[in-house]
């Protein structure tokens, strides 16, 4: 899509739910994944500004990216809490993006903030604990 800012690549893996909600896209901005989405008429609410329950999708979806990335090899995390507090709007045709500061990865949580911007302006601050996900191993098979 040409609306797109340069450098913003699609997000190939984002399951059925972002799949309908999305596309979402990506780019390392001075060392840090940067989450873009274009909003549109069907991001909206009646009022016309983008619906508050996809600017957390956008948070949430952005705050485990970055975190599945930030271990290597990548380990898969999922939302144990997230508090979010909305301070301004979007409108069809913002681009909206989500900058994430990881503040700390343990062995069974991580911890991170996560502030959506249309250019300057913020209009989502996100706070979130994850919780990392143990390989999957395969089940035993059964005797019986």
């Amino acid at each position: 899509m040409s609306d797109i800012p340069e450098g913003f690549k699609a997000v190939e893996h984002t399951g059925p739910y972002l799949g309908h909600n999305g596309p979402l896209y990506y780019k390392k901005v001075d060392g840090k994944l940067v989450l873009g989405i274009r909003i549109e008429e069907r991001h909206t609410n009646m009022r016309g500004i983008v619906h508050g329950g996809m600017l957390v999708t956008i948070a949430d979806s952005a705050l485990g990216t970055v975190l599945y990335s930030a271990r290597k090899p990548p380990q898969p995390m999922v939302t144990v809490s997230l508090t979010t507090d909305f301070i301004e709007s979007a409108v069809p045709g913002d681009w909206v993006e989500a900058h994430v500061d990881v503040l700390r990865i343990g062995s069974r949580l991580a911890y991170a903030n996560c502030y959506l911007q249309v250019g300057e302006r913020r209009i989502l601050r996100a706070s979130a604990v994850f919780a990392v996900v143990p390989e999957i191993k395969p089940k035993e098979e059964s005797e019986g």
